[in-house]
């Protein structure tokens, strides 16, 4: 089995302001962005792996994290051999689980077959 981190999401209490910062020093453009609902605080996900929850009350460090996203081949089969790990399913959803150190994991079946081996095969320092 195999997977990939497709995306790190933080917590910031400012996030036009980082929205700009990535976008405008480091090139990672807006890719989607969804307007506060509910419990659902507003987001952004750039391009290059970030997603940003704004938080204006949050008072810890910025860039706090919030969950790890990871895309895999086989998501019912990621599922199952969590089981034995001591995790927890999160109210959002059988693919959310808490690890028991606390640590939350997003698990996203890959949009088409390959993708996460497409994403492996690029080595970035090479």
């Amino acid at each position: 089995m195999r997977a990939y981190l497709e995306h790190v999401a933080l917590k910031v209490a400012d996030i036009d302001w980082h929205i700009r910062f990535f976008g405008e020093v480091l090139g990672m453009t807006l890719r989607e962005e969804i307007p506060a609902s509910g419990q659902l605080p507003r987001q952004a996900w750039t391009l290059g792996g970030l997603q940003l929850a704004e938080d204006p009350d949050f008072t810890g460090s910025e860039g706090r994290l919030m969950h790890l996203g990871i895309f895999v081949e086989d998501q019912a089969a990621v599922l199952e051999a969590a089981k034995a790990w001591g995790v927890t399913a999160l109210p959002r959803g059988p693919n959310w689980l808490r690890l028991p150190g606390g640590l939350e994991v997003e698990i996203l079946q890959e949009e088409r077959p390959g993708a996460v081996a497409a994403a492996l095969a690029v080595i970035p320092r090479a």
